[in-house]
């Protein structure tokens, strides 16, 4: 009942920005977290950025001051505006949510589908 909707990635240049999108859509009675994570070929699937329902944002050293991530809770939506982006930044780019879908159930962890960031040389 719980999707989460990605957008924004594609192909740029070293140098270049994107802006990615996420929004959670169904049965939503609050989200704790939203945030980002990517998997590059070979490699197994790391935070990029979180941020929690109380504005604490947690992210990777390796793109501290490049991104940021910031949040909608009216719209239940993310944001990762990335800048500066290097060829390592290269992954698929991964949309997770931590959302309590009705008051009396418990939180439950959600993924988007995935989403294509290629960063050229």
């Amino acid at each position: 009942q719980v999707q989460l909707v990605e957008s924004g990635g594609g192909l740029v240049q070293a140098g270049g920005s994107l802006r990615l999108s996420c929004a959670a859509s169904g049965t939503i009675s609050s989200i704790n977290e939203m945030g980002w994570y990517r998997q590059a070929p070979g490699k197994q699937r790391e935070l990029v950025a979180t941020i929690t329902s109380g504005g604490f944002i947690n992210h990777v050293d390796s793109v501290k001051g490049r991104f940021t991530i910031s949040r909608d809770n009216a719209k239940n939506t993310v944001y990762l505006q990335m800048n500066s982006l290097k060829p390592e930044d290269t992954a698929v780019y991964y949309c997770h949510a931590v959302i309590r879908p009705l008051r009396y159930q418990p939180d439950k962890d959600y993924w988007g589908q995935g989403t294509q960031v290629t960063v050229s040389s």
